[in-house]
């Protein structure tokens, strides 16, 4: 299919629109595990990379012409005393996640490398693309927070959606959206094909926002 072309994949029972624009999504794990790359074009995977650097990863972005990238880590730290919106909102519907401390208390918590990779991630992408910030369909180049599990809480709800099936019911949502795994092959693959997917529904409008532009928003798809 040209780029020219729209495409409409029957994912879930609805219809998800790129109009063969290039989208992406970036799990990302600690120093030892890295960055994984998931590019979509359509229902193609036009690329699954993995690379500890979080410089390679943006390039590659670029190099591809990614319009909009979904990582999975926080785009914001906590704020002394009061929190993430976005993850408060996400309690309150009953989807579990990780809360962002402030920086400082991070600093010197191995825990937290993932989150200081994260940071290092968004500052790449920076340097192209805009942090999202509120305004879906977004206009040019975006990048944003997003998180595998909501994503499928999102598709499936909060009582169905559990973590010992992850790899089953998130290989079962790309595969409902025409997605081939034959090249995602962990679960770090793929959760960053689920963040490309819901970029995907980002640049079509489909998108619900948790948080807020002081703390960072999360998207999902809106389903």
């Amino acid at each position: 299919m040209s780029a020219g072309m729209a495409s409409q994949t029957q994912g879930f029972g609805r219809t998800w629109v790129t109009d063969g624009k290039c989208v992406a999504g970036i799990d990302v794990g600690g120093e030892r595990k890295g960055f994984h790359l998931v590019v979509l074009r359509d229902n193609q995977i036009v690329c699954s990379t993995r690379s500890l650097s979080p410089e390679v990863i943006a390039e590659r972005c670029v190099e591809l012409g990614v319009v909009a990238v979904g990582v999975d880590a926080p785009c914001q730290w906590g704020q002394a005393g009061a929190g993430r919106l976005a993850e408060k909102q996400l309690s309150q519907k009953r989807i579990f996640c990780f809360s962002t401390p402030t920086r400082a208390l991070a600093v010197g918590n191995n825990f937290y490398g993932w989150m200081f990779n994260g940071e290092r991630m968004y500052d790449a992408l920076s340097a192209t693309h805009l942090l999202f910030e509120g305004v879906c369909p977004p206009q040019g180049k975006v990048y944003f927070e997003t998180f595998p599990h909501a994503i499928t809480c999102a598709f499936l709800g909060t009582d169905v959606a559990f973590a010992p099936l992850k790899r089953k019911q998130r290989s079962e949502l790309l595969q409902q959206h025409q997605i081939d795994l034959r090249l995602l092959r962990s679960i770090d693959a793929i959760d960053a094909g689920l963040c490309a997917l819901t970029a995907g529904y980002v640049l079509a409008g489909k998108a619900y926002q948790y948080g807020d532009k002081a703390g960072g928003y999360l998207l999902v798809p809106n389903v």
